[in-house]
Parts: structure tokens; sequence; C-alpha cells
């Protein structure tokens, strides 16, 4: 009856024949129609420059994936395609579309390799090729606080390290040490010391496709790492440090003053992370805290990038047009609008500096200039043009950022928020009666809430494929946390920090500082909460480059597309989550020193060999998807171990060994099917496979995997591979 009573006065509708008729009619118009009329909507909303972006940061993959370093040869054969490509494209494009396209691609491809080239060659610096140890004299250049002591980066300039006759000892220029105890306290960036130091060239990637922390050092300037032993001393320069050290070195001591005070106000862990969200000096925070955080989902505050900019510089903006407009001369008389974007894009740039100018924060400036800037030009201040404007700027400053997780997760987070609010402000909206005061009330907190669950839903489902690849981790509950936190970190974290540091000079900052606390303390209690939930947090084991390509694929089509073509990110999608479930894992990972290794035992998990050191082991347990610790007794079931060595069976290749010493060897060679050992293996070894000291010197961490009967290697270094960072026939340590 009441479906009789819906339908009457209407006509049937046949849906499947309409359907069928839509279809009939898609059919009827050829492929080459359909794909252009989408590309002419594309051209219309202006999306050339987002795949300009993408196409640069492809070159730069490119740079970075290809297995021998281009030199100047290189820079200068790129940089003429880039030129050549680029104005032909400019001149063909009145004539044939396409072709201009096509053109623009190529010029786009080759400038992103040819600024990963003149990176490479402008950040050049010494580099420590053996471990060595002696008394070095520099100046400090940053010094930052950390639980038990301090970290130090030293600008070297005299020494007394041991070289090789061959010179293989390459004096570090920038060298980044530890000092334990409370011996760090006397120093302060500037200071001219001399100590005795341990210093390691800086380590290479664990496993095959993790973290290379020697290729972040070498971009970094870091020609080293280590410890300091003993006190520093204290001494009168040799000569001046130069003005951007002296700069730097002081607005370096002027953040480790703020730190300090935020810190001692607030007092504990609260005070911890409320320095670190000013400063950007993270050494105080445990962590404990770090991982209750990350459990949570909500990191991502305690990393200064675009939600800190956009609130720092939204005060700013917001409170000094009130402050104006509450003056009438002044409103009526000045354009009090572009008065405050101004004012805002100052207040990001001194906060970026301020706060150390990481990749995420300069991101952050620029987007914030950008959308400011657009304030005072009278444009559009958000859009996909304006992301990939800032995009292609850092890239072209610090192409190396394209590889890690800071860049990717903050433009893809961007990146799908800009294109959730495009949609949005696409649908049309249907006026609603004007509310009461109290519906009013309600429905900015129904909205607000909303936000914050659909910003989160967006930026978690564009950041998800990074996070799983470059840390093997999800937070199912990190949407409760973030409408948790965020609230608090909007209404009262953030506006409290920019209020404290305008009281500062004043020496009235501390209740902006001790309000601050309080809000940083709730965010911390929500996320205790929501870590100790049953799954917080979901090891997920490491996949490949290849499903992370089509995830990244599927992510810049559904976010740049405006067209029908938007719907091809879907296929591509499917795609990667398939091949992210289904990862190939190695059934063997080797250390680079040849220590200890992991294999995969009978019950399918991984066992241990030797001792690799437990932040290695915690690495290859993650990557396999393994929530074990790296004490875990479990990871010692089945191997065999005395002082001589270790022996375990890998089902379907036979015994592995581990030898430490070289009275092992004889028994070793002759029944293990790998044999991996620290020490140099004799030449009459008959073992198959034998990774020693040697080979491993030249091959890094190894990762074997068994295909119908054989063993597949995959090493960090990659014949004939050469790259700057990569030191090479380096010795293992002793």
């Amino acid at each position: 009856m009441i479906a009789d009573r819906i339908g009457a006065g209407r006509p049937a509708i046949d849906v499947p024949a309409r359907i069928a008729a839509a279809w009939r009619r898609w059919r009827l118009v050829p492929l080459r129609t359909r794909l252009a009329a989408a590309l002419l909507i594309e051209l219309e909303r202006r999306r050339l420059l987002p795949w300009g972006a993408v196409l640069f940061g492809i070159g730069i993959l490119v740079f970075f994936q290809a297995q021998v370093g281009a030199g100047r040869t290189g820079l200068v054969l790129s940089s003429a395609a880039a030129l050549v490509a680029g104005i032909g494209a400019l001149r063909l494009r009145s004539r044939s579309l396409a072709g201009g396209l096509a053109l623009a691609g190529v010029a786009f491809l080759a400038a992103g390799f040819a600024a990963a080239v003149h990176r490479q060659q402008v950040v050049a610096a010494p580099v420590l090729v053996v471990p060595a140890g002696g008394t070095v004299a520099g100046f400090v250049e940053s010094l930052e606080d950390r639980e038990g002591g301090v970290r130090l980066v030293l600008r070297i300039d005299d020494h007394d390290l041991p070289t090789t006759a061959e010179g293989s000892l390459r004096t570090p220029l920038r060298v980044r040490v530890t000092l334990r105890g409370a011996g760090g306290n006397a120093l302060a960036p500037g200071d001219w010391i001399e100590a005795r130091v341990r210093l390691l060239p800086p380590p290479e990637a664990v496993r095959p496709g993790g973290y290379d922390f020697a290729k972040s050092a070498w971009f970094a300037g870091i020609g080293a790492v280590g410890g300091l032993v003993g006190e520093p001393r204290v001494l009168p320069p040799p000569r001046p440090p130069g003005l951007a050290l002296a700069v730097a070195a002081r607005l370096d001591a002027l953040r480790n003053a703020v730190t300090a005070r935020i810190a001692q106000t607030v007092g504990g862990q609260p005070g911890a992370v409320a320095a670190a969200l000013v400063t950007g000096k993270r050494g105080l925070i445990t962590e404990e805290t770090n991982e209750v955080l990350r459990a949570a989902g909500v990191y991502h505050i305690v990393s200064i990038s675009g939600l800190h900019m956009v609130l720092a510089a939204g005060t700013v903006f917001f409170g000094l047009r009130a402050l104006l407009a509450a003056v009438p001369a002044l409103a009526l008389a000045w354009p009090i609008k572009k008065i405050a974007a101004g004012a805002a894009i100052l207040a990001g740039a001194l906060y970026c500096v301020f706060s150390g100018s990481a990749v995420a924060t300069e991101r952050a400036l620029i987007m914030t200039t950008i959308v400011f800037g657009a304030v005072l030009l009278d444009r559009t201040a958000l859009s996909m043009r304006n992301l990939a404007l800032a995009a292609l700027i850092v890239l072209v400053r610090e192409p190396e950022a394209l590889v890690g997780p800071s860049f990717q997760m903050s433009f893809s987070a961007v990146a799908g928020l800009i294109a959730g609010a495009e949609w949005q402000a696409s649908r049309p909206r249907r006026p609603a009666p004007p509310p009461g005061r109290i519906g009013r009330a309600l429905r900015g907190v129904r909205n607000g809430l909303t936000g914050i669950v659909v910003t989160t839903l967006i930026a978690t489902a564009a950041t998800g494929p990074f996070a799983a690849f470059h840390f093997q981790v999800a937070n199912p509950y990190g949407i409760l946390g973030n409408v948790l936190a965020l609230p608090l970190v909007t209404v009262l974290v953030m506006p409290a920090a920019v209020l404290g540091m305008a009281l500062a000079p004043l020496g009235l900052d501390a209740p902006a500082w001790l309000g601050m606390g309080a809000g940083v303390a709730q965010v911390i209690a929500f996320s205790e909460w929501v870590a100790g939930l049953p799954g917080a947090r979901v090891v997920v084991p490491a996949f490949g480059m290849h499903a992370l390509g089509l995830l990244v694929a599927a992510l810049l089509v559904a976010t740049i597309c405006v067209s029908r073509l938007r719907l091809l990110a879907l296929p591509l999608a499917v795609a990667g989550m398939l091949a992210a479930s289904d990862p190939d894992r190695p059934d063997l990972y080797i250390d680079r020193d040849g220590r200890g290794l992991a294999l995969r035992g009978p019950d399918g998990r991984l066992v241990v060999l030797g001792a690799p050191g437990d932040f290695v082991l915690a690495q290859w347990l993650v990557a396999d998807g393994d929530s074990r610790a790296p004490d875990d007794p479990s990871l010692a079931a089945g191997v065999a171990c005395d002082p001589l060595g270790c022996v375990a069976p890998l089902p379907g290749v036979g015994a592995v060994a581990l030898v430490r010493e070289p009275g092992a060897f004889a028994e070793d060679c002759a029944r293990a099917a790998l044999l991996v050992s620290r020490l140099t293996a004799p030449g009459w070894c008959a073992a198959p496979h034998v990774l020693d000291r040697a080979r491993l010197a030249r091959t890094g961490a190894v990762t074997l995997r068994l295909h119908d009967g054989a063993l597949a290697m995959e090493t960090v270094r990659r014949a004939p591979e050469t790259r700057p960072w990569l030191v090479r026939d380096r010795p293992a340590e002793e």
C-alpha cells in the first residue's frame, strides 16, 4: 500500500533498460573521443601543473634508482634536454597540443633528474670510511638535550685521527655525536671544544629496501656518527666561526633556551611535547611517549607541519584582522585583510626558522605563503595548482626529500584534503532555515566534529600506503585519537603557543605555557587511553616498490583528475592493495657485518642466529610483520649455539651456519648449505653459499628468498652501483 501511494501519479521507470540505453550510447562514442573530452576537462580545470610536478618527481626517482650515479656529464645532458624540450613545448603548443604536452612532460622529467644530480654535487662533503677514534677539535653547530645526555653536531677543523697509507680515511667535516651524562650542560652552540671521540661511518640500510641513513646523512652533510669519550674541553676558538655558523649557533642557542623554559615551566612529558611543538626540539620526549602518540594515531601533532603552521599563522591572521576591524577608522581606510595576510606570512616564516626548518615545516611555510599570497593578490587561495607549486619549490631545493616519508605523507595528506574540499564545493547545497542561537551552536559543534572525522579519514587514506611502506605499522584507532586530540590542539594548545611566544620578550609567558601544558597533558591522557585499546597498533609486513607505485598512482589519479579519468584510480588501488597484501617476504636476513642473521623456521616465523643487535633485529621483525620484541625467547627456538658459532636448519635449503671463531670453519664449511661470518672464510671452504667479511663488505646487508629450491639474493649495494654515500669495500667492524 505504501509503495502504491508513493508511486501514484508517476510513470514506471525501467531502470535496467535505462542503464542498457546509457551503455549503448557510451559505446557509440569512440574511445579516442571520450579520452579527448576528458583531457579537455582536465585542461579547463588547470590540471597540467600538478602532473608536471609528478613528472618532475619521477625524474628524481629515476636518478635515485639508477645504478650508476650521474656526474657533471649527466647534469649537462639532463639540463640541456630539459631546456630543449621546454622550448619545443612552447613553440609546438599552438600547432599540436599533444606534441606540446609530450615535450613539456619530457622537460619536467629531465629537470627533475638534473635537480637531483645538482643537489648531490653541491652537498658533497667528506665522509668517514673506517671506524676511528682520537682527539678532535671544532665548533659546536647545534645541540639538543636528550634523555640521559645531549646530541651534538660538531664541525671538525683539527684532529689526530689515524689515516691509512692509501688515504682511505678522509676527515669528516661535520659529525653527529652523543655525550652521555650531565657534561653537555656546560656546552652551547658556537663553542669551540676539544674532545676524544669514537666515530663510525654513517650506517647503511639494515635490509634491502630499508631506511638508508647513509644517504640521508650525505644530503645532510653528516660525515660520521659516534660518541664523545670523557668530558669535552671548551677552549677559545683559534679563528672566528664565520657569519653563517655564528647565526645558526645563536639561533640554536635561542631554541634551546625556549625549550628549557617551556619544559621547566610545564614539567614532565607534557612540557617536553609542548616544547617540541614550539621549537621542534624533540629530544626530551621519551620513547614511551612517542610510542603512545604513534599508537593513538596522533604523532603528527609532534612533527611541526601544515597543521601547526595553519594554526599559528591563522591565529595571527584572524587575531590581527579582528584587532584592526575593532577600529572603524582603520577598517574603512586600510586593507586590513591584506595587512593581516602579510603578518601571517611573516609569522609563518619566523615559526619555520625558529622550529628548525624541517622538510614538513618548509612545505607548510611554502603552502601557507602561497595561500596568504593569494589573499594579497585577490586570487583563489586553496587549489591543487598551489600545492603543485609548493611541491616543485621544495623538490628544486631538496630533491632527496621526495624519497622520505615526511614529504610523501605531508603532500599526500594535503592533496587528499584539497581534492575532498573541491568535491564538497561542487555539490549542490540546499538552503537551510536559519536556526536559533542554540541551534547554531549545536550545528557548529556538529560541523566541527564532522570535519575532524572526515579530514582524518581522508588524511589516513592518503598517507596509509606511505606509513605502511616506511614504518610497517597501521593504527586502526587513529580516527578516535584525532577526534579527541585535535580540538584541544586547535582551540587551546597552538593559540597558547602563539601567545606564549608573543609574551616571552616581556617575561609574561609562564601562564601561556601552563595553559598549553594543560592541553598537551590531556592530549597525552587521551592518547594513552586509545593506545591501551586492543589492537591499537598493527604490524604489517613490508611490501615492495611495485605495490607502493600502484597505490601512489591511484592516489594521484584520484586527487588530481576531475574528469571521468578519476575512475581509473579504482583498479589501480585494488591492484596495489592486492600486491601489498601478499608480499614476498625474505627467508633470511643477514646483517651487514656478519654478526647475526634471522631465518624462517618450520613454523613460518623468524629465528635468530648470533647477535645482530637489538635495533637491527627490531627492524627485521617489523619488516616481516612480526610483533615480537628483540628479546623474545622464541627467537632462539631450534637454534644450536656454542662459542664457535650457531647452526639452524632452513627448510628446503639445509643447514645454515654462523661462524664466530676460525675453529668452526672446518666443520661448517663441510656441512652447511649457507655459511655466514664476520671473519674471512678460507679459500678451501666448500659451502655452496658463503657470505663472509669480504663478501658482505661489497654487498652490505643481504636478504635471501627460496624459490624453486634455489636462493635468490638481494643486497643493499647493487653492483655496479656507485654513489658517494656508499663507501666501497667497507671492512666489517671488529
